[in-house]
């Protein structure tokens, strides 16, 4: 994957600086960027499945993916679609121990991640850079939803506090 305009990952490729993360600055970018690893999947492999361990927490740079929610007593059901710059399965983010949704690849699919437990140490080790990663992925997070900005980051912040 030729990815342009960022900072280099530890696995040897480049991690865009989409609007996520605009406005960090170099160090936090530095603390971050050598956390996040390369993921590439082809349209309708499922990425996610619901009731799965969780683990890594996924910024997409190309393609598109589905969220979907199965009840125990019901069909599943599509709650949103993620694009370019969005980011899914950030119940890494707030130590979850299971993914509560599906996420399956709609289009090709090429994306970096980052562990959520590398993520949370990072947080607690550097608190200025954490708070304005927080922030950020609340930012991300909270526009799929009107005025969920804070409660978004208040489910973040509880979740970094209970590591």
């Amino acid at each position: 994957m030729n990815l342009s305009g960022g900072l280099t990952c530890s696995k040897g490729f480049v991690l865009i600086q989409v609007s996520t993360f605009a406005g960090l600055d170099d160090r936090d970018m530095e603390l971050l960027t050598p956390l996040f690893e390369q993921f590439v999947c082809s349209a309708g492999m499922t990425v996610i499945k619901q009731g799965a361990p969780v683990d890594y927490l996924y910024l997409i740079i190309k393609g598109k993916v589905e969220v979907s929610f199965k009840p125990y007593d019901a069909s599943a059901i599509t709650v949103t679609h993620v694009e370019k710059g969005g980011l899914f399965g950030w119940s890494a983010v707030v130590g979850s121990e299971k993914y509560t949704s599906s996420i399956i690849a709609i289009e090709d699919l090429e994306a970096v991640r980052i562990r959520g437990s590398e993520l949370r140490t990072l947080c607690a080790e550097h608190p200025d850079s954490g708070k304005a990663i927080l922030d950020r992925l609340a930012n991300t997070v909270s526009s799929r939803w009107k005025d969920a900005h804070a409660q978004v980051k208040s489910i973040i912040s509880s979740g970094m506090k209970s590591e």
